[in-house]
């Protein structure tokens, strides 16, 4: 679940550069919406650094991460949808997993 987020968000930056360098790009062209794209495309990188943070957090609090990696990947197909693909498929696969996963019991053998 870790991996999963922290890979997931470092292609999510990926994509929401790819977004946001589009929307300039049809911004620069005069393109209408081409705004909303690069606002989008910001949009995504905050929830790709969200999906990272919970990736980091994955062993401590899973039930957490897996919320907020829900989250990130929801949002992140609402942003930027098809560019998102990759990343929103690993976010809401390793939220899932965090949310319901079995809290292994730690048993102390003496």
């Amino acid at each position: 679940m870790m991996a999963m987020g922290i890979i997931g968000g470092i292609f999510g930056i990926i994509a929401s550069i790819l977004a946001m360098t589009i929307g300039g790009v049809g911004s620069a062209f005069g393109a209408d919406g081409a705004d909303q794209v690069v606002g989008l495309g910001f949009a995504a990188m905050l929830f790709s650094i969200l999906g990272i943070i919970a990736g980091a957090i994955a062993k401590a609090k899973t039930k957490l991460a897996g919320i907020l990696l829900l989250i990130s990947g929801i949002a992140g197909f609402i942003c930027i949808s098809l560019f998102y693909i990759i990343s929103g498929i690993l976010f809401i696969v390793a939220g899932l997993i965090g949310i319901f996963a079995k809290k292994k019991d730690s048993q102390v053998v003496a």
